[in-house]
């Protein structure tokens, strides 16, 4: 199924809600989806509504800055897991504009891409983040990820410290140089 437990068949959504709204982006009823979305006055609603403009190839409302923050992921890794990548593909093409809106759109899609194995996407959007904001400790530890993930140790190595000069005691960093040290010696 999609973003509840294959075992729950018996979900039920209400009308007009955000569940419906998703639900409608999964039948390719954007439409049903836009509406559902202007319907409901929260932040997830108002990104949903910029989220769905962005689909269908025209915005009307832009996202804002934590609308960006809050939701982008989550909604990058749901099209991708239920499929939807003609979806995908329209929305990467938005990149461009929302990373004028928030600089760290390229490290959230890279990190989407990256949990989901999709490694050679991952690296073009961690690169792009590099020329936005190099001295993210964050951004960097994923490049140590992809790193190890390609079993490059010496380049997971070297992001792994350039993390640790901006952030010395960023704990993820400090055990993944450990696990490096102690698991491939």
């Amino acid at each position: 199924m999609f973003f509840f437990d294959t075992n729950d068949k018996e979900k039920k959504f209400r009308p007009r809600s955000v569940e419906h709204a998703y639900l409608a982006i999964l039948n390719d009823d954007l439409k049903t989806a836009q509406a559902v979305f202007e319907s409901i006055d929260s932040p997830r609603a108002h990104w949903g509504k910029a989220f769905v403009d962005i689909l269908s190839g025209y915005i009307e409302k832009y996202p804002t800055y934590f609308e960006i923050r809050n939701f982008l992921e989550i909604d990058l890794d749901f099209l991708i897991k239920n499929e939807k990548f003609t979806y995908v593909e329209q929305f990467l093409g938005s990149l461009e504009l929302l990373s004028k809106i928030n600089q760290e759109v390229y490290k959230y899609v890279a990190r989407v891409m990256l949990e989901n194995k999709l490694f050679n996407v991952a690296i073009e959007y961690m690169e792009k983040s590099k020329n936005y904001f190099y001295n993210d400790p964050e951004l960097h530890f994923m490049l140590a990820k992809y790193y190890i993930s390609k079993n490059e140790l010496d380049e997971s190595k070297y992001y792994l410290d350039e993390c640790l000069k901006i952030i010395p005691d960023y704990f993820p960093a400090l055990r993944l140089k450990e696990f490096i040290q102690n698991d491939f010696v």
